[in-house]
C-alpha cells in the first residue's frame, strides 16, 4: 500500500473511524476510479448508519475488511502527479477607499499558490471582508494590481469561474438541499451518472446525507454553510475563499472542516489554494501556512517575515494566582504582565517562552492553561502588547 493508505489503517488500528472514512473517501476521489468511489461511498454510509445505531460499540469485521480492501484498490492505481506549488494569485500593495471615506484598505501584498492555506485575521470592521472581496474580483482597486496567474484573460467572467467565494451569511436557496446540489454540478458540467455519483460523494463528504431532502428552512446555519462548500466543491474552483467559515460551526465541526478543506485542496482531484478570514485565531495558526494580521486597514502583521522582526517573547496562561506573585517570581521590571479577557500574557526579551512555562511550574503556580504566543496574532488583539 502507499504511504496514504497506511495512514489510513492507522487511524483505524487507533478508533480514528470518522477520520479515516473521511481520508478513504478523499483516496478514491484521487483515484478518479468511479466505481472505487461507490464502493468507498456505499462504506461511508455504512458506518455512518452503525455509527448511529451503535454509538460507542466497536465497528464488525466485515467494515475493517472492506476498509482493507478499498484501501488496496486505490493505492494499485496510479493517481499522476498533484498540480501542487504554482502561483495562483499575487497581490502587489492593492489599496481600497469606499466613497464615504469612512474605511480604506491600506497597501497589502500577498501571494498564494495551489496547496497553501493563507489566513487573515482581525478584529471585525477591520478590513478582512474588505481584502477578500477585492481579491475575488467583486470590489474595484484604487490602487495595486491583482495577478491571476493561471488565467491568460482574467475579465470578470473568468476570474469568477476560477475563484469560489463563500460570504459568512450564505445566499439563501430553495427546494431540497441533494436538488441543489445536482444543479449546482450540472451548471458545472457533470452530467449523468457522473452528477449522480459526485452528488453522492459530497453528501457523504460533507456529513449532508441524513439531510439531502429537508429545505433550507429545515437545517442549521451550520449545516448551510457545509452545504455551500459542497456546492462550490463541485464546480472544482482553483481558489477558493472564505470569509468568517468557522462562525456558524460548533466547536466540534470548525477544526473537522478546515482541515478536511486542506486535505482535499492539497489532493489530486482539484488542487486548490485557500484563503480564509476569521477570528478563531488558534483554529486557523494550526492549519494555515501563513497568516496575516488586519488592523483598521493595514496588514501589520505576516508570519512568513515574523520570525526576524519579534524582539521578545510572550506566554499567555490562565491561573487563580494574584498579580504580584507572578512579577515576584520574575523580578519587578524583568518581564511585563498583562491582563486580559481572564488571561494573562508574560511578554520578556530576556527570557524563551520555554523558560518562563518552566520557571512557573518549579514556583508551583497553578495554571490551567497556557500557550507560547510568541508567533501568534493572539499578541495583536491586544492595543498594549508589542512584538
Amino acid at each position: 500500500m502507499n504511504k496514504s493508505a497506511d495512514e489510513i489503517l492507522s487511524f483505524i488500528k487507533h478508533g480514528d473511524y470518522s477520520l479515516a472514512v473521511r481520508r478513504t473517501l478523499d483516496l478514491c476521489l484521487d483515484s478518479n476510479h468511479d466505481a472505487l468511489i461507490e464502493k468507498a461511498i456505499a462504506w461511508s454510509r455504512a458506518y455512518h448508519q452503525h455509527e448511529h445505531a451503535e454509538s460507542g460499540k466497536f465497528l464488525p469485521d466485515q467494515f475493517l475488511n472492506t476498509a482493507e480492501s478499498i484501501l488496496q484498490q486505490a493505492s494499485s492505481i496510479n493517481v499522476g502527479g498533484h498540480d501542487h506549488h504554482r502561483h495562483l494569485i499575487s497581490a502587489e500593495l492593492i489599496s481600497k477607499e469606499y466613497s464615504n471615506g469612512h474605511f480604506s484598505l491600506k497597501p497589502v501584498n500577498l501571494m498564494v499558490k495551489t496547496g497553501q492555506v493563507l489566513g487573515v485575521v482581525g478584529e471585525n470592521g477591520n478590513g478582512k471582508t474588505t481584502l477578500l472581496r477585492c481579491l475575488a474580483g467583486q470590489l474595484g482597486l484604487n490602487a495595486g494590481v491583482i495577478n491571476y496567474h493561471l488565467l491568460q484573460n482574467p475579465d470578470a467572467y473568468a476570474i469568477k469561474n476560477h475563484i469560489a467565494f463563500i460570504p459568512q451569511r450564505i445566499p439563501k436557496w430553495y427546494g431540497m438541499l441533494k436538488d441543489n446540489l445536482h444543479f449546482s454540478a450540472a451548471i458545472a458540467g457533470i452530467n449523468g451518472s457522473k452528477n449522480n455519483l459526485m452528488v453522492n460523494f459530497m453528501l457523504e463528504r460533507l456529513n449532508l446525507g441524513s439531510y439531502a431532502h429537508l429545505t433550507w428552512n429545515q437545517i442549521s446555519s451550520g449545516y448551510r454553510t457545509r452545504f455551500e462548500i459542497a456546492r462550490i466543491l463541485l464546480q472544482k474552483p482553483r481558489l477558493l475563499i472564505l470569509d468568517e467559515p468557522l462562525a456558524n460551526l460548533d466547536i466540534n465541526a470548525q477544526q473537522t472542516i478546515l482541515t478536511d478543506l486542506i486535505f482535499m485542496a492539497r489532493g489530486g482531484h482539484n488542487p486548490m489554494g485557500i484563503i480564509l478570514s476569521s477570528q478563531q485565531l488558534h483554529e486557523v495558526e494550526k492549519v494555515a501556512d501563513e497568516v496575516i494580521f488586519i488592523k483598521q486597514g493595514h496588514c501589520i502583521y505576516n508570519s512568513n517575515n515574523a520570525e526576524g522582526k519579534m524582539t521578545s517573547n510572550a506566554v499567555e496562561f490562565e491561573t487563580p494566582a494574584d498579580r504580584q506573585s507572578i512579577i515576584n517570581l520574575f523580578g519587578e521590571g524583568n518581564v511585563e504582565l498583562q491582563f486580559n479577557g481572564g488571561f494573562y500574557t508574560i511578554i520578556s526579551a530576556q527570557h524563551s517562552s520555554q523558560e518562563i512555562i518552566g520557571k512557573m511550574i518549579d514556583a508551583k503556580i497553578p495554571m490551567t492553561y497556557f500557550r507560547d504566543i510568541t508567533y501568534s496574532t493572539k499578541r495583536f488583539f491586544n492595543n498594549n502588547n508589542h512584538i
